[in-house]
């Protein structure tokens, strides 16, 4: 079935639906990971985005039920060079044409990827729709102009958290709390809250691995709460959209980090660097992948990144915050510290399943923060 691209400034390519009949649209962004398609797709990060994989062949290892990263599909649609069909991998319980019907995604190939990731990189990420019903580029792209710019964009109420939950067993369970707030905590590890804002499932698990017991909430989840619940420090999580718009979670992580150590990942980051004074700026196309080289400023060591985020914070007049980690194709912040609070974050993702483990022991540096400040 013939499926057209267009995007917003008339840039058309044709390809065809191994989906059914569809139309839809978002930012069309591209990611240089050659596997890690399931990943990509149920990242809460992505809601919104048409998402362009640059490895020609996608679909061969199908879909695996333990990879999910949360219990659907979160972007727009998944435009590929050649989608595989027919799926040759032992732990695969289904294939991606599959998965992407019973989520009811789109996915389109077919289409010269090389040339749409060669438009992004010199144009920039810009608007898109996909459609097998309306073939005519003209109108499309009209449709395109009219969607929304991610600037200014709040995406976080579509994905986050609507009440707590706690995570074991490798999975969300229904969290119960007493008539005072507290939380009967399992006493497994260190008390963590989790301000979920559309998280990844392997933040979760890794963070149980590091020696944490997670407790993750909604992002209104006040300090006061915080406080009855007994946890010992806050983690924010990873989350779509633009964070220059969450002006009330800024405002609330501002309180968290006079009351907890406080550590970040992404948006969790990002929120962290307008709580603390820093602002974030729009990325020409993004970094989105799982090659891309960071330097901890603080050992001098290089590492492969696993990222995905379109906007980054810019340290500006603030004397109390440090860069630990920057990325060295453009030199944007990857990491920050407070000089005298118990405050860390990171943008990229040390615990990326599909990516690469450099940054792993990150999440043993957020324990021993933690640790530091509650005197344990």
């Amino acid at each position: 079935m013939k499926a057209l691209l267009v995007l917003e400034d008339g840039f058309t390519l044709e390809g065809k639906s191994f989906t059914g009949e569809f139309e839809t649209g978002g930012e069309v962004i591209f990611t240089t990971g050659m596997t890690g398609y399931q990943e990509v797709l149920t990242d809460p990060s992505y809601y919104g985005q048409m998402v362009c994989m640059t490895y020609p062949l996608i679909g061969n290892y199908g879909i695996c039920r333990e990879d999910m990263e949360s219990a659907g599909v979160h972007a727009a649609a998944l435009l590929v060079k050649e989608c595989c069909k027919k799926p040759s991998n032992w732990r695969a319980t289904m294939s991606l044409p599959a998965f992407l019907k019973r989520h009811e995604k789109p996915g389109m190939e077919g289409l010269d990827t090389r040339a749409l990731t060669r438009h992004l990189r010199i144009n920039g990420a810009m608007r898109g729709v996909i459609s097998t019903r309306e073939l005519d580029p003209r109108a499309l792209r009209e449709k395109a102009l009219a969607l929304p710019t991610m600037q200014g964009r709040n995406l976080v109420p579509f994905v986050a958290a609507r009440e707590p939950y706690a995570w074991y067993e490798n999975a969300p369970q229904k969290a119960g709390f007493s008539a005072d707030g507290a939380y009967a905590w399992r006493g497994t590890g260190l008390r963590l809250l989790v301000y979920d804002f559309g998280i990844k499932w392997n933040i979760l698990r890794r963070l149980c691995e590091a020696g944490f017991e997670p407790l993750a909430v909604p992002p209104d989840f006040s300090v006061q709460m915080a406080r009855a619940s007994g946890a010992q420090g806050v983690f924010l999580s990873n989350g779509p959209g633009d964070p220059a718009t969450l002006t009330r979670e800024i405002a609330l992580v501002r309180e968290l980090i006079q009351a907890f150590p406080v550590t970040g990942i992404c948006l969790g980051h990002q929120l962290i660097g307008h709580a603390l004074g820093a602002r974030t700026e729009k990325l020409k196309f993004g970094h989105h992948g799982c090659n891309h080289p960071v330097k901890d400023l603080t050992t001098g060591r290089i590492e492969i990144s696993s990222q995905n985020h379109g906007f980054h914070v810019v340290l500006e007049e603030t004397p109390d915050v440090e860069a630990t980690h920057v990325n060295l194709n453009d030199h944007t912040l990857e990491g920050l510290r407070h000089k005298r609070l118990p405050v860390m974050s990171l943008q990229y993702h040390p615990e990326a399943a599909a990516g690469p483990r450099d940054g792993d022991y990150l999440f043993t540096r957020f324990r021993e923060t933690i640790a530091r400040a509650a005197r344990i």
